[in-house]
Parts: structure tokens; C-alpha cells; sequence
């Protein structure tokens, strides 16, 4: 019986690390499968091929309960996405808590020698215009731990924003369930907002 096949020597592993928007919720389940164009994995490995992408997001958690999971998720990656904070905003978690989970991610990453990229959070239609503040502020912090630890910062609030409804996800690219991007906004994350670190 013969081992494992070795990766192509051109692979690139990438492990994405979040919540639901990581998953590809509500089209895909991580428990269940589901619709593989409702994740922007797909749209990014369709785009470079190099790409092997390993899917870990989870429905619902907050970035805490991602943290907790990142040693067991990273190992044969290459780079690491960090994906989270809408769930910390819903439940009543602060911001601050959040980036610092966010933080200790990016710098565990960078510590398991992985080349590491994080998005920020997303316009959220059913917690608009209450949760907008919280998503701003700390999509601020995303972006100053993005600066601090000189790593990429994906955009994904500004890829599926409407310029006509600030705080919102265009209605071209929101799933009808308001909280979740449709297939189209997973295949602009995929296509436009990701980039290899």
C-alpha cells in the first residue's frame, strides 16, 4: 500500500480560520456540505489554482472560541486567513476583546511560521444601524493590528458595502436571510477582496 500523496511543489495551503462568512453560510455547512460556490475559498482557488484551500469556519463563533481552535487548525498550512468579530458584536462582547483574539491569532500564526492575512467585519443588514458603530469601530482596530503586525487586511466590509446604503451589504450580494453574503458577495470576496499574504 502506498503512503500519502506529496502536494504539488507549486501548492499552497491555506487554512481559513472564522466564522460563518469563513464556512459559507447559509449555502454551506461544516457539518453537512452544502453549495461549495457559497464560500469565497472556491471563488479564490478558481482564480489560482496553486490554492488548496482548508475551510475551519464555524456558524456563530466569536472570536474566542476561534482563537481556541487555531493550534489544531493550522497544522500543513502554508498561510492562514483570520476571519471574525460579527458574533462578539451580537452577543455583547466588546470590540476590544475581539481584536485582541484577533491579535493573538495573527501573531500565533506568524509564530507556527505561517504567512498570515486577516479580513475585516462585514456590513451586517439585520443589525443595521445598531451594530454599525461597533462593526466601524472595530474594523478601525482590524486595520491598525493589520499595520502593527504588518500583515494584509482583506476588505471584505468595503467589497460588499452599498455606496447608496452605508452599513449595509449591496442587495446584489446579500443572502435573502440579511446576514450572510449571497453566492455573488462570496464570489466578489473570493475574486476581489482576497489576496495571498
Amino acid at each position: 500500500m502506498s503512503g500519502p500523496q506529496a502536494a504539488p511543489p507549486d501548492q499552497i495551503v491555506v487554512v481559513a480560520l472564522g466564522d460563518s462568512i469563513t464556512e459559507g453560510s447559509p449555502g454551506y455547512d461544516s457539518r453537512c456540505g452544502g453549495d461549495e460556490t457559497s464560500q469565497w475559498e472556491h471563488w479564490a482557488a478558481r482564480i489560482d489554482p496553486r490554492l488548496e484551500f482548508r475551510n475551519r469556519g464555524i456558524h456563530g463563533q466569536r472570536t474566542d472560541e476561534i482563537l481556541a481552535r487555531l493550534e489544531s487548525c493550522a497544522g500543513g498550512a502554508h498561510v492562514l486567513v483570520v476571519q471574525g468579530g460579527i458574533n462578539d458584536i451580537a452577543q455583547g462582547r466588546s470590540v476590544e476583546h475581539a481584536a485582541a483574539d484577533l491579535r493573538t491569532m495573527v501573531q500565533r500564526g506568524r509564530e507556527l511560521g505561517l504567512r498570515v492575512a486577516i479580513a475585516d467585519v462585514l456590513p451586517w443588514n439585520n443589525g443595521w444601524p445598531e451594530a454599525e458603530p461597533k462593526i466601524r469601530r472595530l474594523n478601525e482596530l482590524i486595520a491598525q493590528l493589520a499595520r502593527d503586525e504588518s500583515v494584509p487586511l482583506l476588505p471584505f466590509h468595503d467589497t460588499l458595502e452599498d455606496p447608496e446604503r452605508p452599513g449595509r451589504m449591496h442587495d446584489d450580494w446579500t443572502h435573502p436571510d440579511g446576514d450572510h453574503p449571497s453566492v455573488d458577495g462570496y464570489r466578489r470576496l473570493g475574486e476581489g477582496a482576497f489576496r495571498l499574504p
